[in-house]
């Protein structure tokens, strides 16, 4: 059981680790350099990552019985930079 845990917490921080290079990297290098290609390659990560991140998530929200409140909780912090170190410190951690 808590072989999903571990994979979603893996999960959730390579996915943060995206969005982040995406926002600081990938990002700055197309409007300010001129440059799309790292958008096109990191945005195609990080979109496979995110898909990942809310399938291992339904998988742990079922196999732990989490509450619909938590589990949003926890879809919400992908949804900002930094959100899933946070989810990771003060939530996935206490799981395992």
């Amino acid at each position: 059981m808590n072989s999903s845990l571990k994979a979603f917490r893996i999960v959730a921080l390579l996915e943060g680790v995206s969005f982040l290079a995406l926002l600081f990297i990938a990002m700055p290098l197309k409007y300010i350099a001129g440059q799309p290609l790292p958008v096109r390659i990191m945005g195609m990560i990080h979109g496979v990552l995110f898909l990942a991140f809310v399938y291992f998530l339904m998988q742990v929200k079922s196999e732990k019985n989490w509450p619909m409140k938590k589990a949003a909780l926890a879809f919400l912090a992908s949804l900002l930079p930094f959100g899933t170190f946070v989810l990771d410190a003060k939530v996935l951690k206490k799981e395992l």
